[in-house]
Order: structure tokens, then C-alpha cells, then sequence
């Protein structure tokens, strides 16, 4: 099974940081969208279906709450997982995008354990379909 993750970030560095974290982890089989804030988010979702959206807190035109609050507006998108990933720590603020509607909050820096941890706490576990013991596929006896 492939996962869709959008990940959403008006940071291009940050966005290749959080897909090759996810990528280290071992997640899984994943394709990755991505977009630089919550209304380019949006667009993506008008035409792709996520099984789970990472999003940067801080961003320009739409953060990361006010994605969240859209997406709960839509019957279509509302159940989406959303994960916050952010610089900012403090309880009040996880609180917050708790309250909103996240699904989970992981701080920057992160580690792919951290991650993968999470990842499957919202999406269980995904069997990484490009390494499967039981494929003979690409062998030539």
C-alpha cells in the first residue's frame, strides 16, 4: 500500500528535510506532495487524495491553524490526519493545535524515530511495497 503525505512548509529546505526524515524512518512506501502554505495546500487537495497532511505552524497568506480550521470545514477533508510540526514548544501552544484539530505536534529538530513513531500511531503500520520478502519480481533464475 502507498501512503499519500502532503507536507506543508514555506520553507523548500525545511519541506526536503521532513520527506528525507520520513524516507530515513522506514515508514514505508510513500509518495510525497508538497506546498509552501495552507491555501496551496488546499489546491493540492482539490485534485489529490492525503491520507495525511504535515504542516509547519508558521507560514505566510495561511499557517498551519488556520489549514486545520479549513479542513474541518470540509466534509470531504475533515477526517485528513494532520500533523504540526513546528519550532514552537510550549504547552499552551500544542494545546492549541490540539484543540484545533491535529492529529499530533512533533517539534523541530526531529529524528525519524520520532516520526516513524507517529506515523504510525495515525496511519498503522505500511509495508514498504519496494521491499517485500516474498517478491521474486526483477529476479532471473
Amino acid at each position: 500500500m502507498t501512503v499519500n503525505i502532503l507536507v506543508v512548509d514555506d520553507s523548500l529546505p525545511m519541506r526536503s528535510v521532513i520527506i528525507k526524515t520520513i524516507k530515513a524512518s522506514g515508514f514505508g512506501t510513500v509518495n510525497f506532495f508538497q506546498a509552501a502554505n495552507g491555501i496551496e495546500a488546499l489546491d493540492v487537495l482539490q485534485n489529490e487524495w492525503m491520507d495525511l497532511i504535515v504542516t509547519d505552524y508558521n507560514m505566510p497568506d495561511m499557517d498551519g491553524i488556520q489549514l486545520i480550521s479549513e479542513l474541518k470545514k470540509d466534509d470531504g477533508l475533515h477526517s485528513i490526519p494532520v500533523i504540526v510540526v513546528t519550532t514552537e514548544g510550549s504547552q499552551q501552544r500544542v494545546e492549541e493545535f490540539m484543540e484545533k484539530g491535529a492529529a499530533g505536534y512533533i517539534r523541530k529538530p526531529f529524528k525519524p524515530e520520532e516520526i516513524k513513531v507517529l506515523l504510525i500511531q495515525l496511519l498503522g503500520e505500511i509495508p514498504d511495497e519496494q521491499c517485500t520478502e516474498d517478491s521474486d519480481d526483477g529476479l532471473d533464475f
